[in-house]
């Protein structure tokens, strides 16, 4: 089913590309941001190179079962082609102008007894667990070439068409669905607490979001702003999100967006057009025995292995 949408605006408490987000803490370990520039067309979605994966380049990644080689993609900023550019971005253009450094007013730095600065504490990415999700673990969840795959050329099969408007201009994105995208979607619900964690800018990945999540799967949606920029790559740092990490998984195609938890995660394969893919069913008894044991890492240790 094609659908074409307007981008929705989001629930209360969701992140926004317009926020300041964590991009600049992570204790440390991100870079700054480059000096802003005028908004690049191809610079909204986080994506891999179709080419690379297939094998296209030197740097392609291997494929063996089960392996972190399997998904050896890293969505970098120096791919020049048109959704590869747009959908891997560096820069935070969107939200208001950084005040000038000549005229900020820096707060006291607050210093313990001995004269230590202390560390600021940081406010948790999830709310407060709800209700419904009491006893349940925490799943993070990949969207671009883990759930769904974007272009700017149409492509005769979307599933959705998405309207991004960039500098007054709108262009449209297609947007194909990893076959039992659905099935798999719907499980997750049943047996996690979900968290859509994406590099992609809230303009795109939000109305994506609201077309492919229609049983409200996802607790919270997180977006690029929520991400640390670290060495050249925008990393889902788990330990920011507010939950146990012992009870923490997440599903993504790129091992650069999970780098700093690696053992918390489940890596999948980068899906494009393929629609005899399979990986998101052939998933599903995993993720069923992750909901059920209180030993998450065990169980993923043995399924890298594989």
């Amino acid at each position: 089913m094609l659908a074409s949408v307007t981008p929705s605006d989001r629930s209360d408490g969701e992140s926004s590309d317009d926020d300041d987000g964590g991009g600049d803490e992570g204790d440390g370990e991100a870079e700054p941001r480059p000096a802003r520039h005028p908004m690049d067309v191809a610079s909204i979605i986080t994506q891999v190179s179709i080419d690379d994966e297939r094998g296209g380049g030197a740097a392609a990644a291997s494929r063996g079962k089960g392996s972190f080689s399997k998904a050896v993609v890293k969505k970098n900023r120096n791919k020049k082609s048109l959704f590869g550019s747009f959908f891997s971005c560096f820069r935070k253009y969107d939200g208001e102008p950084a005040v000038p450094k000549s005229i900020a007013i820096e707060a006291p730095k607050k210093v313990e007894e001995n004269g230590a600065l202390l560390k600021p504490v940081e406010r948790p990415l999830l709310p407060e667990l709800r209700p419904l999700d009491e006893g349940k673990k925490c799943m993070v969840i990949d969207l671009d070439e883990t759930l769904v795959h974007s272009s700017f050329k149409p492509i005769e099969n979307a599933d959705f068409i998405i309207p991004v408007e960039i500098e007054g201009t709108t262009h449209q994105v297609y947007v194909m669905k990893r076959p039992f995208v659905d099935e798999f979607l719907q499980r997750m619900g049943e047996l996690f607490e979900c968290v859509l964690f994406t590099a992609s800018l809230a303009k795109y990945a939000d109305p994506v979001a609201d077309l492919l999540d229609r049983w409200g799967v996802f607790r919270v949606r997180l977006f690029r702003e929520s991400c640390v920029f670290h060495h050249g790559s925008y990393v889902k740092d788990l330990s920011r999100l507010g939950r146990d990490l012992s009870q923490t998984i997440i599903i993504d195609n790129s091992p650069a967006s999970y780098i700093f938890h690696p053992e918390n995660a489940v890596p999948v394969g980068s899906w494009f057009d393929d629609m005899s893919d399979m990986e998101l069913l052939d998933l599903i008894p995993l993720f069923e025995e992750l909901g059920k044991t209180e030993d998450i890492f065990t169980i993923l240790q043995r399924h890298r292995q594989r």
